[in-house]
């Protein structure tokens, strides 16, 4: 047993390749599902507008909380401070023998001091209760990194920049900083906190000395419970834009439901059941809507039946007209080809006459052949024959059938043929008389100019196209020239006589094979008309093996849109030069 072939790994590339491709056909999907429901746009806007005001009026509301707690927690503080700045003044100011151990400045001073900074000190933390809520710190201007209080937060908490801040006010003004407080011995986690500056000159008393005051707030219930409102908010707001979101899509399901409704009825309606309807409930919009669509249903039902009516009276009407005709036509033709046989026999006059009655009545028997050819397709009675054939054999024939009428005109074809056989399955009579209708309207209006014929083939079609260098179509003309009847140019005189019936008849037996009949068309450069059939009778045709725009002329359009225009000194000057 062979040993299993290894996989193969990808590389990265493909493999990048490869996510990027997924990626784009999720997106299409999504995009597509987004563009295909009206419900899932309103849903969608009014969740991204809701996320947007919500944000903004969350933000908003955020910062307006913020910034009263803190403007309310400084207030107090500021207002503690400044008491604590009298007291302290208080025990600097007080006679000589309350301070019978004065203690030199230097040191920390404990509780149960007897100088007046520590029974200062101590006043103050009783004061401020618990060191959660704030502490106090008392430097002296003339020792540099000393300092006296009962707080467990590091005096390096209080910024330089606020120190020489507080010097350059007048004694008695605040110095408010937020910043980062710092507990003795866990400097790796600070606390959110304020600190209230303040300075205290006693010239002229007991202790002649600078003094500041500082008050460490720390603020990490204040943050903590911000954190809580802020979640809170996010929390309301999420569910704000949920509720917004069911709400839009309720209320869009109510207007959307109706109108799916009503899209559903009318791809019905357009799919032939004249009979659909819609419900109507109430006597709102809705209601209205549906009532102005089964009125429009019913007219619409209405004069579908009376244009089926009118249209089948027409074709049984050319159906029997044609039908009857071919009798009395018969007797005729008998009678003309006697005469016509004879005409040598008659004077000139007669014998002209015998030629033109010969000549007219074998267009009439063409023009009542193809009238019954178009009432059998108008009444879908046409069928296929179908054989497998080359294609080159069918182009050779209906070639060879128009070599008399391209001598008379002067024209000659050029046949395209590939070296191999282009086996189809088709019914060879239906496609011959189309290849025999286009050669005939190439020979028409090819003003003696080559006539190329090409065919090719590839796995499912195979294709042939008719290219005269005429006077070409005009914009638009190149579904036109199906209709029947229609002439491009009606002043211009027929010269082969035929019926306007031609092409109308091709195209349906394009149909009938399920292929295509494509013309192409441009003033002054000709025109050209395709055939494209499968290869296999009743398969879908998804593409032609031959261009409908001549190479040649592709690429000249190609190589102009390419030209860098060149202005001459007169066509600046607005002339134009000569090609």
């Amino acid at each position: 047993m062979p040993p299993a072939p290894k996989k193969r790994r990808r590389t990265p590339r493909q493999l990048l390749r490869g996510v990027r491709r997924r990626t784009r056909r999720a997106a299409g999907r999504v995009r597509r599902v987004f563009w295909r429901s009206l419900q899932l746009r309103v849903v969608t806007s009014t969740m991204v507008i809701s996320i947007v005001v919500v944000a903004v009026l969350g933000v908003f509301l955020m910062q307006q909380i913020v910034r009263t707690t803190l403007e309310t927690r400084e207030s107090a503080a500021k207002s503690e401070a400044q008491a604590d700045r009298n007291a302290v003044l208080g025990y600097l100011n007080q006679p000589a023998e309350a301070a019978k151990q004065p203690v030199e400045p230097g040191q920390a001073l404990q509780p149960g001091g007897s100088g007046p900074l520590s029974q200062a000190t101590e006043a103050l933390a009783r004061r401020a209760g618990s060191a959660s809520r704030y502490s106090v710190i008392i430097r002296n201007e003339g020792l540099p990194g000393e300092f006296y209080g009962t707080t467990n937060i590091d005096p390096v908490s209080i910024p330089a920049r606020q120190r020489d801040e507080l010097f350059k006010k007048e004694a008695g003004e605040d110095s408010t900083w937020y910043t980062p407080l710092y507990y003795k011995g866990q400097p790796d986690q600070p606390v959110p906190g304020m600190i209230i500056g303040t300075r205290l000159d006693t010239w002229g008393t007991r202790l002649d000395s600078s003094y500041e005051i500082y008050h460490l707030v720390p603020l990490d219930k204040e943050e903590k419970t911000l954190a809580s409102v802020q979640q809170m908010i996010i929390l309301v707001g999420a569910g704000l834009v949920l509720l917004l979101a069911a709400i839009s899509s309720l209320v869009t399901r109510q207007v959307v439901t109706p109108v799916r409704l009503a899209r559903q009825a009318a791809e019905r309606l357009a799919a032939g059941r004249l009979d659909e309807r819609l419900k109507v409930r109430g006597e709102d919009d809705l209601a209205r809507l549906a009532t102005s669509f089964n009125e429009m249903a019913a007219n619409l039902a209405l004069k579908i039946h009376q244009l089926e009516e009118l249209s089948q009276v027409q074709r049984q009407f050319v159906s029997d007209v044609s039908h009857e005709l071919r009798t009395p036509l018969t007797t005729v033709r008998m009678a003309a080809d006697l005469l016509y046989d004879a005409r040598e026999d008659f004077d000139p006059m007669a014998a002209r006459s015998a030629e033109l009655m010969q000549n007219q009545l074998n267009r009439f028997e063409a023009m009542l052949a193809d009238l019954l050819e178009i009432s059998r397709y108008d009444a879908g009675a046409a069928d296929l024959d179908v054989d497998s054939v080359d294609v080159r054999d069918v182009v050779l024939r209906a070639v060879a059938d128009s070599e008399a009428l391209a001598e008379r005109h002067s024209t000659r074809f050029d046949l395209r043929l590939p070296g191999e056989p282009c086996m189809a399955e088709m019914d060879s009579r239906r496609v011959e008389r189309i290849l025999r209708n286009l050669l005939f309207n190439a020979i028409e209006h090819g003003e003696g100019r080559d006539i190329v014929v090409s065919v090719a083939a590839d796995r499912d079609a195979v294709a042939v196209a008719v290219r005269d260098h005429g006077v070409g179509l005009k914009p638009g003309e190149e579904n036109l020239v199906f209709d029947r009847f229609w002439r491009a140019d009606p002043s211009r005189a027929r010269t082969i006589g035929g019926t306007g019936l031609g092409l109308a008849i091709s195209r349906e037996d394009a149909i009938l094979h399920g292929g295509w009949l494509q013309a192409w068309g441009s003033h002054g450069e000709g025109s050209q008309f395709r055939l494209s059939l499968p290869r296999v009778a009743g398969a879908v045709l998804r593409g032609s093996p031959l261009p409908l725009v001549p190479p040649e002329v592709e690429m000249r359009r190609t190589w102009r849109g390419h030209m860098t225009p060149v202005l001459s000194p007169a066509a600046a000057d607005g002339g134009r030069d000569a090609d």
